[in-house]
Formats: C-alpha cells, sequence, structure tokens
C-alpha cells in the first residue's frame, strides 16, 4: 500500500509500505476512506519538534473495516468508522474517567507499539487499528458521501474545539473569545455556540478564516492583537473580558493573549499543542482569579454525542475542510496549510 512518511523539515513522501494485517486478536484493519493534514502536524514539518527518523504520520481517518480480530466485538467488516486521533482500550481507569487521551495502554498513530509492531499513519491506504473496541466508534450504517468531511472532523478538530470550550466553561449566556483562526479555533466557535454561548468573538486576521467563523456562529471579529486586541474586546464587551476564552495556538503568545481577554473570574480553556514555549503568568491569574484548564483533547470520550448530532443533521463542522486533494499530492496538502492556502486539507486514497 502506499502511506505517508515524513523525512524531514518540509519532506514529506509517499512512499510504497507494507499492507497492515491483523496482528492481534484486538485489532481491525481499516480502509481509509478520508485523511486530512492537522495543525499539529505542521510542527515536524517546519522542523519545531525533531524527526530523528523517517516515520509515518497521520492521526485523523474515517474509512471501511475489512477485518477483525477474534476477541473484536463493537465493530464488524463493513462498518464504516471513525478512528480518534489516539488509540485507547476503553478499559483503564483513565479512560473509564473520561481521559483517554491518558490510557494506560494507549498509542499514537504512526509510531511503534510496545512489542516493536508498525502502528499505521493514517495519512495511507490501510490501518491496523490496535485496541479496535476501545478507539474505534462506527456509525449506524455507511454514511452519505456528502457526510464524510463532517465525521472526519470529528477524529480530531470537532473534539478538541469542544475540550477547549468545555475547559473554559462555556454555557449558556457566555461570552466567549476565540485566540486562533485554525480549524481547532473555528471548531471552538461552534463548539461555543453548541453549549449556548450568546456572544462568541472570533480573533483572525484572515478574511476566508472570518467567513467560516461567521458561518459557524461568530457574533463578532477581532483582528487587532496584543493590547490593542484586548482593548478592542473589552469595548465590545462593556469594558470588562470574556467569561470564556479559547486558546487554539499552543504559543506563548496566544496563552497570554487568551489570559488577557478574560474577566477576572473567568476562565481559559487551552487546547493548542505547546510550541514556543507557553508559560502561565501565575501571579496574574492569582490576582485576577482567572482559571486555566485544558490540554489534549480527549476526543474518543466526546465522539458519541457530537456523532449523534452529525449524524441528525444539527452539527456541521465538515467546512473546515477548505481544500481537497489526492493522497498523491499530500506533500501539497502539508506545503498548502503550511503557507496558509488552505486551512484544512481533506485527503482522498
Amino acid at each position: 500500500m502506499r502511506a505517508t512518511l515524513i523525512h524531514g523539515p518540509r519532506d514529506i513522501r509517499l512512499e510504497d509500505v507494507p499492507d497492515p494485517e491483523v496482528s492481534r486478536p484486538s485489532d481491525a484493519l481499516v480502509r481509509v476512506v478520508a485523511s486530512c493534514v492537522c495543525g499539529s502536524d505542521l510542527w515536524p514539518y517546519r522542523g519545531v519538534s525533531p524527526t530523528r527518523k523517517p516515520r509515518r504520520i497521520g492521526h485523523e481517518f474515517v474509512g471501511t473495516v475489512e477485518d477483525v480480530g477474534a476477541d473484536v466485538t463493537s465493530v464488524r467488516v463493513g462498518d464504516f468508522v471513525i478512528a480518534p486521533f489516539v488509540i485507547s482500550d476503553g478499559t483503564c481507569v483513565h479512560c473509564r474517567n473520561g481521559i483517554t487521551t491518558s490510557c494506560d495502554n494507549g498509542e499514537g498513530w504512526g509510531s511503534e507499539d510496545a512489542d516493536g509492531l508498525v502502528v499505521d499513519g493514517g495519512q495511507g491506504e490501510l490501518v491496523r487499528v490496535p485496541l479496535a473496541d476501545g478507539t474505534l466508534v462506527a456509525t449506524p450504517e455507511p454514511p452519505d458521501a456528502d457526510l464524510v468531511p463532517a465525521l472526519l472532523a470529528l477524529s480530531d478538530v470537532m473534539g478538541t474545539g469542544h475540550h477547549a470550550a468545555v475547559s473554559a466553561g462555556v454555557g449558556r449566556g457566555s461570552t466567549v473569545v476565540v485566540v486562533g483562526d485554525g480549524a481547532v479555533g473555528l471548531c471552538g466557535v461552534l463548539a461555543a455556540r453548541r453549549l449556548g454561548a450568546d456572544r462568541v468573538i472570533a480573533m483572525s486576521r484572515h478574511a476566508d478564516r472570518q467567513a467560516i467563523a461567521r458561518e459557524f456562529g461568530a457574533t463578532d471579529i477581532v483582528e487587532e492583537r496584543g493590547d490593542e486586541g484586548v482593548a478592542r474586546i473589552e469595548d465590545l464587551l462593556d469594558g470588562i473580558g470574556a467569561d470564556s476564552v479559547l486558546e487554539c495556538v499552543g504559543t506563548k503568545e496566544s496563552m497570554q493573549q487568551a489570559i488577557d481577554a478574560a474577566r477576572p473570574g473567568g476562565r481559559v480553556g487551552y487546547v493548542g499543542v505547546p510550541a514556543g514555549g507557553p508559560k502561565l503568568p501565575i501571579q496574574q491569574l492569582f490576582g485576577t482569579n482567572v482559571g486555566v484548564a485544558g490540554g489534549v483533547a480527549p476526543v474518543r470520550a466526546y465522539l458519541p454525542e457530537l456523532l449523534a448530532e452529525v449524524l441528525d443533521g444539527t452539527l456541521r463542522p465538515g467546512g473546515v475542510f477548505d481544500v481537497e486533494l489526492p493522497l498523491s499530492e499530500v506533500a501539497e496538502a502539508y506545503a498548502a496549510m503550511d503557507e496558509r492556502r488552505a486551512i484544512k486539507v481533506l485527503l482522498r486514497p
């Protein structure tokens, strides 16, 4: 089969690799219908995080089950499934507490498991899925083609945006600021409105992203940054900051912007993958009673409730995909996102 490997900064290659197969009774074999490039994939692509040797990459995909191990009971051959971005068993204490990203037996896509077996990346044609019962979520029936982008968004960005909103305490009547206009930030806008926010301010300088933010429910757009951005937010919110702020970037500057935008006693929900050394200003947080919570989104725990709303048409996160390419053009997909010519690229094998 063909699969994507990263060799180093700005060196993405589609290569022939061995076809995966069911290796353990808990495995499933999934043929990928659609995958995508994540903003976090750009950190190794840009060299921010090192690539010490060529490796598989990609952690978001949906597809059809082609084979299952003897112990798999939750999915069967022919099922259309969503794979969250972290593998989990669904049974350990952390999974039972809803933090599936801290699973005692979890793995990451594109890695090697404890026994040295390859765990395929999502940007390929086939994927061996370990711990299939705890990881995969099947739709009741094969979806129409036009629903695939929304289902793919559930594998990461929609659940991650939702986690930011939950961590920030968004509820009915909330005023919300979203820092970051990538796919996660845009899904954060959608999540905030879903949870009942009355006003959602999207911080964005890009007309195409602003348009999607408006479509997803943003009531206001702020283009300014730093002190000017905070002043503009306060102007919009009667002289105070927001009840809830969603930090969806992961840099030192974005974290500070989020904390500055919160009102005294407000909350910041952060999901941006840390890059550039973000640190918390404890003295400021102490003085303002601003709370900060968040981290790696336990997408698997959120999937059932979000999937139900995608299937009934009330939740439509597929709009974050503004470019679609064949897998053979995966290098262009990375370049397009790196150069901000695309918000999020959907790949079709």
